[in-house]
């Protein structure tokens, strides 16, 4: 291996932990402005269906980027969190969980996996 070749690969490990280290922290950010109370929700001014879906697609996309060999077990972790999250917020009295919220964050999550794994394979093909 030239020095040049090692510099690529180190590149490529660095960046591979920095997309899942952003998978991971969107889908915590997700899950305490998801499960905590209304307050602490970030308001963008668009629908709020509009949000779920915008978020649990780039959720999806990070975790599909991060694991692509493992694309099925990204799929369970992100969109078994969508359903979770819908579930845990009837423990909060100021949220209600619904199951047209969870299928629009299912959605997303499918939406940005597709995309995130075809990325991530065009990729590795350079």
């Amino acid at each position: 291996m030239t020095l040049e070749q090692a510099f690529t690969n180190l590149q490529g490990k660095r960046a591979r932990r920095a997309i899942r280290i952003a998978a991971w922290a969107s889908l915590t950010f997700i899950a305490i402005v998801t499960v905590g109370p209304i307050g602490v929700r970030p308001v963008t001014g668009l629908s709020p269906q509009i949000e779920r879906l915008c978020a649990f697609i780039v959720v999806g996309a990070l975790f599909a980027a991060a694991y692509p060999r493992h694309i099925f077990l990204a799929a369970f972790v992100v969109l078994g969190a969508a359903a979770l999250f819908e579930v845990l917020q009837v423990l909060e009295p100021s949220r209600h969980g619904r199951v047209f919220d969870a299928a629009v964050k299912m959605a997303g999550g499918v939406i940005g996996l597709s995309a995130g794994w075809l990325f991530a394979k065009f990729a590795m093909r350079r």
